[in-house]
């Protein structure tokens, strides 16, 4: 076996099961669009740690590049990918700059999280913008207290990273009526609009991803906009499109904030 036979089946190795040439060719695609990205992200380095924030410019590259659509699913233009992939491109990125790759990780991932949901909330995030982007926090550091038709939460969410180009969050909550059964800890989804964001994220190194905390009070969320995370920690999904294997994939164990 020669060296370039080695790697090859090493990374081939790597791939879920089941991955085709053309999700192996389009992940080789999108590293090089990250790596044609570099010279500009390099460049914004310094004034993303100087100002706290990554510069509107990096944001719309990776968006024109399709960075930002990893893991949002096909049904809504996005490029449906796996975690290898996100993996791949975020080290890339952040060959150039560490606070840029967070970020684009971060709003990739919590795009998975939406591919969990019941169509109905992904409709809510997607159906009309099909380019909104989500950031996140799932430490369960919010209380959702039922209600007529879904809960009202409150609570405040850091670190946030990535909240200040997002259109929506993915937010832990606890549910004390709910104690003792899958429900009593969960994720739901609030429209960025109806949560402020509170400069708290001064973290060296990394100041430019700008994980600020997040503050919700008494927001009024729709029952179809809440998942259970134990239920999801064992494969049970609210999402009906069985066929997508990436939102269906089951975690070996437990978060630790579950």
């Amino acid at each position: 076996m020669t060296p370039d036979t080695e790697v090859t089946t090493m990374s081939t190795i790597m791939d879920v099961p089941r991955t085709t040439d053309a999700a192996r060719a389009l992940r080789s695609d999108l590293v090089e669009r990250a790596a044609t990205l570099r010279p500009l992200l390099a460049g914004n380095a310094d004034r993303t740690d100087r100002e706290r924030g990554v510069p509107a410019e990096n944001i719309g590259a990776l968006a024109e590049a399709g960075l930002l659509s990893l893991m949002r699913p096909a049904r809504y233009g996005g490029l449906q990918t796996d975690y290898r992939t996100l993996l791949e491109v975020g080290r890339e990125v952040g060959r150039a700059c560490g606070s840029t790759a967070w970020v684009t990780s971060l709003l990739n991932a919590n795009a998975w999280f939406v591919g969990l949901f019941p169509a109905r909330a992904q409709d809510d995030v997607w159906a009309r913008t099909p380019h909104a982007r989500v950031a996140g926090v799932v430490t369960p550091s919010g209380t959702a207290r039922v209600v007529e038709g879904g809960y009202r939460v409150s609570g405040r969410w850091a670190p946030a990273s990535g909240c200040a180009h997002a259109d929506w969050a993915v937010l832990g909550v606890t549910r004390p009526d709910a104690e003792g059964t899958s429900d009593a800890v969960g994720i739901v989804l609030a429209p960025m609009s109806e949560l402020s964001i509170e400069d708290t994220w001064f973290t060296a190194g990394m100041r430019g991803t700008a994980s600020n905390t997040l503050v919700g009070e008494d927001l009024f969320v729709p029952a179809h906009r809440f998942h259970s995370v134990p239920d999801a920690v064992e494969g049970r999904y609210a999402t009906p499109f069985t066929d997508e294997a990436l939102y269906r994939a089951r975690s070996c164990r437990p978060p630790r904030w579950c």
